[in-house]
């Protein structure tokens, strides 16, 4: 079990840059970015969020939706009643299904060379999968509860909220021991992914849609 309470961890305060509420107060759960719109799942369905814009563009039905959400530069992955859905995002056509290693518990997702890493909630656990075939290759545990899950200039970050602590954002070294820690001033942590430009795009309480940074120092 790994654990952010050594000296070798490094935290920072983050702040929130934006605040959206793309829909309405129901729960956003996966988050994932394509480099212009934000995907987000709520209640069997897959929405695209114009951040430039602050409008929905998209919005495609997937049943059962309710996890996390990745992109591999061309295709969604969801997590689905116990399953990965590989989607079509122009018209939301689904072209392959996977096995989701937790049958069901599984929580956040992010797509890296040709790896699916998968988090589950409770069970405090990250899964790096083999995209091709669903395998499990190697399993990371940690000290939190693990919400979404993102994976950028070949570092992983996990969210952290719930079990009575302040939410985090933690990025992980090999070994799944947290090298760094963001605080994050909010309630609620759910899907999480990176935007490339430092800033990370949160799932939060209330369907909100949060974008945070590491709070910068004047």
């Amino acid at each position: 079990m790994t654990s952010s309470d050594n000296h070798d961890t490094r935290h920072h305060p983050a702040e929130i840059v934006r605040e959206y509420v793309p829909l309405d107060d129901r729960q956003i759960h996966g988050v994932t970015f394509d480099g212009r719109l934000v995907w987000f799942a709520r209640d069997g369905e897959l929405v695209a969020f114009d951040p430039e814009a602050a409008a929905v563009v998209r919005r495609l039905p997937i049943p059962g939706a309710d996890a996390g959400t990745a992109f591999d530069g061309e295709y969604l992955y969801q997590l689905a009643r116990g399953e990965i859905v590989v989607v079509r995002p122009a018209d939301g056509q689904i072209v392959r299904r996977l096995p989701a290693p937790g049958k069901g518990e599984d929580s956040g997702m992010a797509w890296a060379d040709g790896y699916l890493w998968i988090g589950q909630c409770y069970g405090a656990r990250i899964h790096k999968v083999d995209a091709a075939t669903g395998e499990v290759v190697k399993t990371l545990t940690s000290d939190r509860f693990v919400t979404g899950v993102s994976c950028v200039d070949g570092a992983l970050w996990h969210g952290a909220a719930g079990d009575d602590k302040p939410s985090q954002l933690r990025r992980l070294a090999a070994d799944g021991t947290p090298e760094e820690v963001l605080d994050v001033p909010v309630a609620m942590i759910a899907g999480v992914e990176a935007t490339g430009d430092g800033e990370f795009w949160c799932a939060g309480e209330g369907g909100k849609l949060r974008r945070v940074r590491r709070k910068r120092i004047n």
